[in-house]
């Protein structure tokens, strides 16, 4: 697909505004050099470990716990450049899950923020994530030391994944979404793409350490890539993607997880 850059204003300047491409407007300005800390998460070594780990080890250790399927829609492979990658947040396998199911040439240099007060403080556990996640940290405790970082990286070229619920389910149900990772989307000028994990709150809900018995069914929908649109803000967009993670929920439930919603039935 042809690249467009942003568009002109009569005057011959650059104007903010949409994209037609789904490539990030960095992409065409350039994107800034990672240098120190942010050079790892471009890290073509770091990324070739994290493809033996993901899609290798440890794909072998989450089939052999739950029967995942993935869908993703076609213009997800046309995404070029950094993005940020939305979805309701149901259980532990959804991070795993996430990463996975993307196309690898998206998924190359996708990093995912964690909690920095359990994850980064503790040595073993920062490696961990860091080699298997690309994590990056996400301040909790109300301090404000990585301010700024996930855009740091996003305008150096690595994409990221954001659970706007800030926390996993505790009923099954999508709740309401924070407008951080819309707002960095429309702020870096880049495209979010909206997933729904399916049957990860049934397989593993909040307070269990593994998923229950029998390899039940946990899905992953990638749906369109979605810009924010002219003059849009941040809480409207999120409105939007909120809509859309439901919308993908909704319509692939019964097909991944066999048997309809029960809040379906309960409307009908």
């Amino acid at each position: 697909m042809a690249e467009q850059g942003p568009r002109q204003d009569p005057r011959g300047e650059r104007k903010p505004g949409l994209l037609a491409s789904l490539s990030a407007r960095s992409r065409g300005e350039g994107w800034e050099a990672p240098e120190g800390d942010l050079a790892k998460y471009r890290s073509r070594t770091r990324s070739a470990l994290r493809f033996v780990l993901q899609r290798g080890v440890f794909r072998i250790v989450v089939s052999a716990a739950i029967t995942p399927r993935t869908i993703v829609h076609r213009r997800v492979r046309t995404v070029r450049g950094p993005f940020v990658l939305v979805a309701n947040h149901s259980s532990h396998t959804d991070a795993p899950m996430l990463a996975q199911g993307l196309p690898w040439a998206q998924a190359r240099y996708l990093s995912t923020g964690v909690a920095a007060d359990y994850f980064f403080r503790v040595w073993y556990r920062r490696i961990f994530v860091r080699a298997l996640f690309n994590a990056f940290p996400i301040d909790r405790d109300g301090s404000r030391k990585n301010s700024g970082f996930s855009r740091r990286l996003l305008r150096s070229g690595v994409p990221i994944l954001v659970f706007p619920e800030g926390t996993r389910q505790q009923t099954g149900r999508i709740g309401s979404f924070k407008p951080g990772g819309a707002a960095l989307a429309i702020g870096v000028g880049v495209p979010v793409i909206p997933a729904a994990m399916v049957g990860a709150y049934e397989a593993m809900p909040k307070g269990r350490s593994w998923p229950v018995p029998g390899r039940p069914p946990v899905g992953v929908v990638y749906g369109e890539p979605m810009l924010a649109e002219e003059g849009e803000s941040a809480v409207a967009f999120t409105a939007r993607i909120r809509d859309r993670v439901q919308s993908l929920y909704d319509d692939n439930y019964e097909e991944i997880l066999g048997h309809p919603h029960p809040g379906t039935e309960e409307s009908a």
